[in-house]
């Protein structure tokens, strides 16, 4: 890879371990890890073909343009389509063998029109509210469905709504409960589906009986804990022991290093005022490039294993950090700004408790046209 501002590394090696990880909690059930949202912002092409050699049956994504561009780069096993497939894109995810997700009555008869056989995986309301057809309303399926016998019901689905932010799982075991009502009434109108999910990355951890014969495992294939409330029930449940390796490190290089002298500002709004003559080093990322404004001031990069605070605020395309005890630092070195070296680390948890948000956001919202090297 040719020299550039910034760009993110992803270990292969920590990639397989944690696939191989989770799978091996799960056994002989299909294995269907998440690679939406360019795979946590680990890039979707770029880590496909790694995901599957580390063991996954399917991969699971949000859009219909996230299945092709996995299509078209090579990649042959099933993908589900997780997210909403508008009307006018039906006639292509059918087409393409796609599987998705379907909880309206309306897609239901757009798909009778198209004649043609496909596979769908119907979503029950089981209590987050958000994707998912309501148990009252699951007879209007079935009989709609009985009406178009080139739609193969597949699979069936639920989400949790709260069974990584809680160390009381008691809610996600009434909505296991009403998944299993959902498959009840759904069998006895002679719908069977073949597969039915509904564990995510908490639930491979803590809860084997979620596995049923389907799983869909996301963010701790890249080496991330659901929340600090799973990992405190994982040690409570004696499973602290499994271990996930964070597979992504974002990179920059320092543009620019000047001299201030104390009492000079820095950046737009003057927030930051030196406090001692200063050496500020200028990086090439921003909050466009994912580099989350709420870190103006607040937070710290890695330069030759040294911590680097951030001065000032984040702008669309640069930051400034303090190196005036990193005398080494020169134009162009490297600079990690998610990840480690030696005895420093920037984890995405961290990251995110500066920002105020979570993990998953912070990888997720690293720019897709920043390159992903698979390392």
């Amino acid at each position: 890879m040719k020299k550039q501002k910034t760009w993110v590394e992803v270990s292969k090696d920590n990639l397989i371990h944690n696939i191989q990880t989770l799978k091996g909690l799960v056994g002989d059930r299909v294995f269907c890890p998440a690679v939406k949202a360019n795979a946590y912002g680990h890039g979707i092409v770029e880590v496909a073909p790694y995901v599957l050699t580390g063991g996954a049956d399917w991969l699971a994504v949000d859009a219909l343009f996230e299945a092709k561009k996995l299509k078209e780069s090579g990649i042959e096993s099933p993908i589900y389509i997780m997210g909403y497939v508008l009307n006018n894109e039906l006639k292509e995810a059918v087409k393409e063998g796609f599987r998705f997700v379907v909880y309206n009555k309306e897609t239901i008869i757009e798909l009778g029109k198209i004649s043609r056989d496909c596979n769908i995986h119907l979503k029950i309301e089981t209590g987050n509210n958000r994707q998912g057809i309501a148990l009252g309303d699951l007879p209007e399926i079935v009989d709609l469905l009985s009406k178009n016998p080139c739609i193969n019901v597949e699979g069936v689905a639920t989400h949790f709504a709260d069974i990584e932010d809680t160390t009381d799982h008691s809610y996600a075991e009434e909505q296991i409960e009403n998944f299993k009502k959902g498959i009840e009434i759904l069998e006895n109108g002679g719908v069977r589906p073949a597969y039915a999910h509904c564990a995510n990355t908490a639930a491979v951890i803590l809860f084997p009986h979620t596995y049923l014969n389907f799983v869909r495992a996301g963010i701790g294939i890249y080496g991330m804990w659901p929340s600090n409330e799973t990992y405190v029930s994982a040690v409570k449940a004696n499973k602290a022991d499994i271990e996930l390796r964070p597979a992504l490190t974002w990179k920059t290089i320092i543009a620019q290093i000047k001299n201030l002298k104390e009492g000079e500002y820095i950046g737009y709004g003057r927030t930051y005022r030196t406090t001692h003559d200063t050496r500020l080093a200028v990086l090439p990322v921003g909050y466009y490039d994912g580099y989350d404004r709420g870190l103006s001031n607040n937070a710290f990069v890695i330069i030759h294993g040294k911590r680097a605070p951030v001065r000032g605020r984040v702008c669309m395309n640069m930051i400034m950090v303090d190196v005036t005890h990193i005398p080494e630092a020169k134009v162009e070195d490297e600079v990690i700004l998610l990840g480690k070296d030696g005895g420093e680390k920037v984890s995405a948890e961290l990251m995110g408790s500066w920002a105020n948000t979570i993990n998953y956001e912070i990888t997720t919202r690293i720019n897709e046209r920043i390159p992903r090297v698979i390392v």
